[in-house]
């Protein structure tokens, strides 16, 4: 099932990809965190960034167990609808949660900040990644530098 809620993904189906994931529930195929994440990443691909926010608190009251990706791709849902703001609460969550946080985690959060001007908040979350143990990436480093591009 979960290959094909990701094939799903990328074929642009998402209505598709839920209709699985809610078929699941009434057989015994078991929806677990990589079920959540690619029906996640189906929704945010697709722009559905509050469908993609109300299955990853699904996720979370089940308690499935998130990873970075359930995150991260919940974060893009966010950015997709240039609601950084949002982007950064759940990057907060991820910092007090117990999952290990890695530069993919930390560039999805920039991405969201960068791409409505929120140059100074890119930069620090830059800035947080030592702090974090995470070494900074080239997409890190891209993302800071496209957010100061895009700053008047």
């Amino acid at each position: 099932c979960n290959a094909a809620i990701s094939a799903c993904e990328k074929g642009g189906e998402w209505h598709k990809a839920l209709q699985i994931f809610s078929a699941m529930a009434s057989c015994t195929a078991q929806r677990d965190m990589l079920t959540y994440n690619a029906v996640i990443s189906a929704l945010s691909t697709a722009g559905r960034w509050e469908k993609a926010l109300q299955l990853f608190s699904v996720m979370l009251q089940n308690q499935v167990g998130a990873d970075v990706i359930s995150y991260s791709a919940t974060m893009s849902a966010c950015e997709k609808a240039d609601d950084w703001q949002r982007s950064l609460q759940v990057f907060s969550m991820l910092m007090r949660s117990e999952v290990e946080i890695d530069a993919i985690g930390f560039s999805t959060a920039m991405n969201a900040c960068g791409t409505r001007g929120e140059w100074g908040k890119t930069l620090q979350l830059l800035s947080e990644m030592p702090q974090s143990m995470v070494e900074a990436t080239r997409r890190n480093f891209g993302a800071a530098m496209r957010s100061c591009q895009t700053h008047d």
